[in-house]
């Protein structure tokens, strides 16, 4: 601990990053105080005069002044007329002693460094989890991520412009939890045109994303410690969220097309409803047939069971029609339906939905406000006028073609280049592909070895339950140009050959 004041330890906490944005006096100010709570500066110890200081840094002495001030109604230094200003014995004291505690019972434990130290049970678990990694820029082979540099941003723009006009009154207050009625009554129109739905507004909950839903349906539905039903492969998000909710995550099994029924019936489990993504599964990409999704329902019914259906990316098929949601063939109200606008629109806007059976809205909605209240109100009233002036449905339009074409780029390339190393498998729709290794290859070394040239794949091995786990990857190519996938593609092929 330092028994006089030493200046060039001040100057070199100043040019610290954490304040570069700050106004003088505060770096002053903040940099002292941190120095004090480091020790660097003792208890009792004496700072220099307010004058001497400002001379020695080549600044005004009112700018120490309103340093050392701050520091004195803080509590972190006393003034004395006529004396000076000191480092406040008894903070000093308190925060050296609260220090020497602490790092004693790191020692004890042998774990100082270690992270993640103090939570519960549930925050270990979710710390352990690692979370959910998103691509934050544009690379190849991206799963999930939309094509963006074609979005109508004016149309956007003038849209918001619009909204704030016309709500200017009320826009900048609190907002609804179960959404905006306009945006609300947008979605129920358009899910029951376009994904052949049977609900209202009054069903729908505005959310800020698919993950918010599925955490809100493990909090709500199924209690600590016991079963839920995911598919196998399988959503990683989804199969996060319910075990970070303390939940047993049953998996059960697909085939070609999708999710076995026979399973299901066959379940002894428990578990009080079962997550699907009926249309393309993820991520063997096959869609559900009528037939199954009858069979689904009919076990929900009978067994009161609920339905998490989750519809990510519905809208873009391309062999022929897509097949009716689950929710509208639904007629006995077991079926929760998720819905995003980070694969239609973009993954920044942060906004998603749920369609609710009517005993579930009021709960649902309740926890949301505990949650985090509401969406942001401009961003619901200008996706509203977005769906409602024909915008939503031009630019789905617009993207499905595009990517019917990217998709087609997509498995050429895989057979031209990727010969003996992966196999493509056919998916009727989506925003990636799944690609199984040849006998000899190995996922994780694949893996590794398109990182070392910058390639991030996404490997399917993760995604099942069990020993039986298929080795591949899932290539997203929604959001790359046709010459960029076929780059990608060739400067991939190179890599593995190479290693």
């Amino acid at each position: 601990m330092a028994k006089t004041f030493e200046l060039e330890t001040l100057k070199i906490r100043l040019n610290d990053a954490e304040f570069a944005l700050l106004d003088l006096h505060q770096r002053i100010q903040r940099a002292l105080r941190a120095l004090i709570i480091e020790g660097a500066l003792g208890p009792g110890l004496k700072l220099p005069a307010t004058r001497a200081l400002a001379k020695s840094l080549g600044i005004a002495r009112d700018t120490v002044e309103n340093a050392y001030g701050q520091l004195h109604r803080d509590g972190f230094i006393v003034r004395r007329e006529g004396s000076g200003s000191y480092v406040c014995e008894t903070v000093g004291a308190q925060l050296r002693g609260a220090a020497r505690q602490r790092l004693k019972r790191q020692d004890s434990r042998h774990d100082a460094a270690e992270p993640g130290t103090g939570l519960s049970r549930r925050g270990r678990m979710i710390f352990d989890s690692g979370g959910v990694s998103d691509q934050q820029v544009l690379k190849a082979f991206a799963t999930g991520l939309p094509e963006t540099r074609s979005f109508p941003t004016d149309v956007w723009e003038r849209l918001q412009r619009q909204a704030m006009k016309d709500y200017r009154a009320t826009i900048l207050l609190h907002g609804d939890p179960q959404g905006a009625a306009p945006l609300r009554k947008a979605i129920a129109t358009y899910l029951n045109l376009e994904r052949g739905a049977k609900c209202s507004a009054e069903q729908v909950l505005i959310l800020s994303s698919t993950r918010q839903a599925l955490f809100l349906c493990a909090q709500l539905l199924v209690d600590a410690g016991k079963p839920i039903l995911l598919e196998n492969p399988g959503y990683f998000g989804a199969k996060k969220a319910f075990e970070t909710a303390e939940t047993r995550v049953v998996p059960i099994d697909v085939d070609e097309q999708g999710i076995r029924t026979d399973l299901l019936q066959a379940d002894r489990s428990g578990a009080p409803c079962v997550y699907v993504t009926p249309s393309h599964q993820y991520p063997t990409g096959a869609t559900l047939p009528l037939e199954r999704r009858l069979e689904l329902i009919r076990w929900a019914a009978e067994q009161s069971k609920w339905i998490i259906e989750d519809d990510y990316d519905s809208e873009f098929h391309y062999d022929g029609l897509p097949t009716a949601c689950v929710q509208g063939l639904d007629p006995y109200q077991r079926t929760i339906y998720l819905g995003t606008f980070s694969k239609t629109l973009y993954p920044g806007l942060r906004m998603g939905y749920m369609v609710l059976p009517q005993e579930l809205v009021k709960p649902f909605t309740y926890a949301r406000s505990i949650m985090d209240g509401h969406t942001p109100q401009i961003l619901q009233l200008t996706l509203a006028r977005f769906m409602e002036d024909g915008h939503y449905n031009a630019h789905v339009r617009a993207m499905r073609k595009l990517y019917a074409g990217r998709r087609e780029t997509m498995l050429a390339a895989i057979g031209q280049h990727l010969g003996g190393i992966a196999t493509a498998l056919r998916p009727q729709g989506g925003l990636q592909i799944p690609c199984l290794l040849a006998q000899g290859w190995s996922e994780e070394k694949t893996l590794r070895q398109a990182a070392s040239a910058g390639l991030q794949l996404s490997g399917l091995s993760r995604l099942y339950a069990g020993e039986a786990r298929q080795q591949g990857w899932l290539l997203g190519y929604s959001s790359m140009t046709a010459h960029e996938i076929d780059t990608a593609v060739q400067r991939l092929a190179r890599v593995l050959r190479k290693g």
